[in-house]
């Protein structure tokens, strides 16, 4: 990110922006540190959602779909992509929760915030009710505040997504500051990794879990705060009679088990199971459901952090779309709905979770990425792999890459999000 110099007779670009700050306008470009990107582009971000939309739109309205749905943890990657498929597939009404950073004069907001800015615009422009709360889900503050909005506005919802990724969460009970870790239990792990930065395909050793390392991954990403959001919507009596609530997962390939499936994360998601079980039980006086969904691989904010799955997913990248099975967020949140939670055929698998990682997970996809798997370094890595599929992606994530936007033209970092402005 940089200022525009505009020169001593060049007209002044400093204006009001939507959030009633004075704003200087400037060429935001992205700024890629290790697996984060910390800048993002409104514009960009904006076309990102349009592209969304339009995917949504191209396959029709969703029979018997959502009508009033909440996403807790909206604004980015499934979360995100959640929102736009009900509420452009079904004509939802949609509440989003989120914890994003507004732009200011001389920075660029935080994906997030652009990406939600952007779904209002699109959503008012379509006629439908969306608002959104900005500020941590993980607080009873939150909690009470969405349940408020909802009564004053919905009534009631009939599908919560529970969508959030987070690397520490604040116990809203005692205060307590739990911290995520991504670490196989028992004995360090090694295996080839991607520098995301270089190309360069080298090795990684991580180093098991230790002290009460899994106890607080699970506190952060097992199912939890999933359950407390479920009483207290309950005990508000916001949630509809035959309510559906979702939680989001993935098992993958042995080949990241160690780091995944059985290290501290997956611990985090068997809790998500047993939460899942827990909420059938008090969801069924409404003849409500929960569900756990297993989805793809892909490349989002929570998944670059990950040892080992960038590879993973540049060298499936390639191979799915040489079978033309691959999916982006959107088509895999669009697919869940239409295909599995709203037609009456969820398909759960032996656990009862609900598979769209079922293409990934295909027997002929996952041998051929085995083999590619064993034989990929650096030198081979651009053939076997789509390393610009997997850099194209990341950068889309933060609003840059996308065609018809113009880069090198000045913008507005300090733009609201209408909802929040009211």
């Amino acid at each position: 990110m940089r200022w525009v110099n505009l020169g001593p007779a060049a007209k002044t670009v400093a204006s009001r922006s939507s959030l009633g700050s004075l704003s200087t306008r400037m060429i935001i470009a992205p700024k890629i540190r290790g697996f984060i990107c910390t800048t993002a582009h409104p514009e960009g971000c904006a076309k990102h959602v349009a592209e969304q939309i339009a995917v949504v739109k191209s396959r029709g309205l969703i029979e018997n779909g959502p009508k009033r749905v909440l996403v807790i943890g909206s604004s980015t990657g499934y979360g995100l992509s959640s929102r736009i498929a009900a509420a452009f597939g079904s004509n939802a009404a949609t509440f989003g929760v989120f914890f994003e950073r507004p732009g200011e004069a001389d920075r660029a907001a935080t994906a997030g915030w652009y990406n939600t800015r952007a779904f209002e615009q699109e959503a008012a422009a379509a006629g439908l009710y969306a608002r959104s709360i900005n500020g941590d889900a993980f607080s009873n503050e939150i909690k009470s505040e969405v349940i408020a909005a909802i009564k004053a506005d919905l009534g009631q919802i009939d599908l919560v997504i529970y969508s959030l990724a987070s690397p520490r969460r604040t116990d809203p009970n005692t205060g307590e500051v739990y911290k995520s870790v991504l670490k196989p239990i028992g004995s360090s792990y090694t295996n080839k990794n991607l520098n995301t930065t270089t190309g360069v395909v080298n090795e990684v050793t991580i180093e098991p879990a230790e002290g009460d390392d899994i106890r607080q991954t699970v506190a952060v990403m097992g199912g939890e705060d999933w359950e407390l959001w479920t009483d207290a919507l309950m005990e508000a009596g916001v949630l509809a009679e035959g309510v559906q609530t979702l939680a989001y997962s993935y098992i993958g390939p042995e080949v990241t088990w160690p780091i995944y499936k059985n290290g501290t994360i997956g611990r985090a998601k068997e809790d998500l199971e047993r939460v899942q079980r827990a909420l059938d039980a008090k969801l069924a006086p409404i003849h409500g459901k929960a569900w756990v969904s297993v989805n793809k691989a892909l490349v989002t904010q929570a998944s670059s952090a990950i040892p080992v799955v960038p590879l993973y997913i540049s060298l499936l990248y390639k191979v799915m779309k040489a079978e033309g099975t691959h999916e982006d967020c959107i088509e895999q949140m669009d697919r869940l709905l239409r295909d599995r939670l709203y037609n009456g055929k969820p398909q759960p698998d032996e656990a009862g979770r609900i598979r769209v990682d079922d293409w990934e997970m295909a027997p002929q996809v996952q041998k051929l990425v085995g083999e590619r798997w064993e034989d990929v370094n650096t030198e081979n890595f651009t053939t076997l792999g789509d390393f610009a599929g997997y850099q194209s992606s990341f950068l889309r994530l933060f609003g840059f890459g996308l065609e018809g936007v113009d880069y090198a033209a000045d913008t507005d970092p300090a733009v609201g999000i209408p909802s929040l402005e009211k």
